[in-house]
């Protein structure tokens, strides 16, 4: 990918399936057409797997497992590192990729590219320093010895929204922990994971350790993956509705899972807060990815005392945004995905403002070619509405008041969903009381913005289970093996001895 336009990089970029190192077409040649947000027409045409497909893909991962398990952690560092500064090298051709492709501006799509080299950086530097566990049990009978190692072979599942770093957030700690693996990405968004893949063999990924099979046909491709006993963990990004149904597939052989799910996440003002900042998180929280992120500001909660304003300020803000494709340098908000969710975005506005709620700027479809949505903000959200419950997807700001700390708290926490709150305030104790009670995975704390590849990203409730990121997040490709090493009498030295006669002692 050295080239400057979207139609060059696109003509570089491998459409095909790649197994065991090597990129072929999909059974029977079958194919799917990929198409652009901001202007309907097609891009290309991409190889669509069939279960048989998948099959081979995990075949492929099974053979790498036990080679690539036996790597020298230095070697995948090395390697991930490799691919953190080819990806940086090419950003501008990244950028262009993820844009043409998911609609987002070519600022946001610089920005995915470093966000996502970091993982690669980041469990690169994790991987030397797996460690384990050396102790006396505690009669003294015995060594304990406790290691880590592979889990093994595994799926993950990775979304369209963001196309290169969810990918890799999920391979980074896969290749640094030993494990090989085949992905899934979106129809919507295939080729930059088909890029970031070419990135990583030429990084040095030995064939077989990363397999990638775009599909139309997800349930179909993966059913097959969820009841093999080779497979050994499930790792999705994903709305939480498809989450439940791979978790009760991933039952039947008990994977062990990963899952990123859903959000419906508060962003809470309270009466003291800096609206400057606050506008300015609103902004951030609400809009970025064009408000098609499972951590974007889904309902606002705002004091009473401050909601005229805060509303007149953010109004402005959004009122003053260009829309249009996110290749043009003037774009500060691009399409949404397609004209589904065009449509189910605006059909939860049109629907609110039924009910009674009033709009201060947006609502409107523009006229043109592509799936462009304005930035909305609306007021007098009726307590219950289903803008309220549903993750939005999409730039439009729903606000609700209140009056006490209480009653806030209990809108925030009024969901099935846990994964991220956004509070701002300027009282520490209310901070810390408010941030203890929200009952998310990650707060925002006068902050619109809270991924980190250094953090652990991940959910409470129905958002999900287990982490991505941070210390914890090579963790989830990890099993603990114990090892119990007999220590004989003659090892045992004089403290089983004494233990025993203080036994007697007592006893007596």
């Amino acid at each position: 990918m050295k080239t400057s336009t979207p139609d060059d990089v696109i003509g570089r970029v491998e459409k095909g399936l790649l197994i065991a190192g090597r990129w072929r077409p999909a059974t029977a040649d079958a194919t799917f057409a990929e198409h652009d947000p901001a202007t309907g027409r097609t891009l290309c045409e991409v190889a669509d797997a069939t279960p048989a497909d998948g099959v081979a893909a995990l075949d492929a991962a099974h053979a790498a497992q036990p080679g690539w398990a036996a790597v020298p952690p230095r070697r995948r560092a090395g390697i991930l590192r490799r691919a953190h500064d080819l990806l940086l090298e090419r950003i501008e051709e990244f950028a262009l990729l993820i844009t043409a492709e998911m609609g987002k501006s070519l600022a946001e799509s610089r920005a995915e590219v470093r966000y996502g080299a970091d993982y690669l950086r980041w469990f690169g530097e994790e991987a030397v320093r797996i460690d384990g566990t050396w102790k006396v049990s505690e009669d003294g009978t015995a060594r304990v010895l406790v290691t880590r190692q592979p889990v093994g072979p595994c799926v993950l599942i990775t979304p369209w929204n963001v196309p290169l770093a969810m990918p890799a957030r999920k391979i980074g700690p896969a290749v640094a922990a030993g494990c090989t693996m085949v992905v899934k990405p979106a129809p919507q968004t295939p080729l930059t994971t088909a890029a970031l893949a070419g990135v990583l063999a030429e990084a040095g990924l030995p064939d077989g350790v990363l397999n990638v099979v775009p599909t139309t046909r997800a349930a179909e491709v993966t059913e097959p993956f969820l009841r093999d006993g080779r497979l050994r963990k499930l790792s999705f990004t994903g709305s939480t509705s498809v989450g439940r149904l791979l978790l009760a597939q991933a039952a039947g052989t008990v994977l062990r899972t990963s899952m990123e799910l859903g959000g419906n996440a508060p962003f809470l003002v309270c009466e003291d807060a800096d609206l400057d900042a606050a506008v300015d998180g609103a902004m951030t929280a609400k809009l970025r990815n064009i408000g098609e992120a499972c951590i974007a500001a889904n309902r606002f909660h705002v004091h009473a005392g401050v909601a005229e304003e805060f509303t007149r300020r953010l109004t402005a803000r959004m009122e003053a945004l260009t829309l249009g494709p996110g290749t043009d340098p003037a774009t500060d908000l691009g399409p949404l995905i397609d004209e589904r969710q065009r449509r189910r975005v605006a059909d939860l506005v049109d629907e609110t403002v039924a009910a009674g709620a009033r709009v201060r700027t947006g609502a409107v479809l523009p006229g043109g070619p592509g799936y462009f949505y304005p930035p909305t903000v609306l007021t007098g959200v009726p307590a219950g509405a289903r803008i309220t419950r549903e993750e939005i997807f999409g730039p439009v700001a729903a606000i609700q008041t209140f009056t006490t700390e209480d009653e806030a708290l209990r809108a925030a926490n009024d969901t099935e969903f846990g994964l991220v709150g956004y509070l701002y305030t300027q009282d520490v104790h209310r901070a810390l009381r408010m941030s203890e009670r929200l009952e998310t995975g990650m707060v925002g704390l006068n902050r619109g913005y809270v991924s980190d590849p250094s953090a652990p990203f991940g959910g409470m409730k129905q958002s999900g289970i287990g982490r991505e990121g941070g210390n914890t997040g090579i963790d989830e490709y990890l099993e603990q093996k114990y090892l119990a090493i007999d220590m004989t009498p003659a090892t045992r030295g004089t403290g089983v001895v004494v233990e025993d006669r203080a036994e007697q002692e007592h006893s007596r």
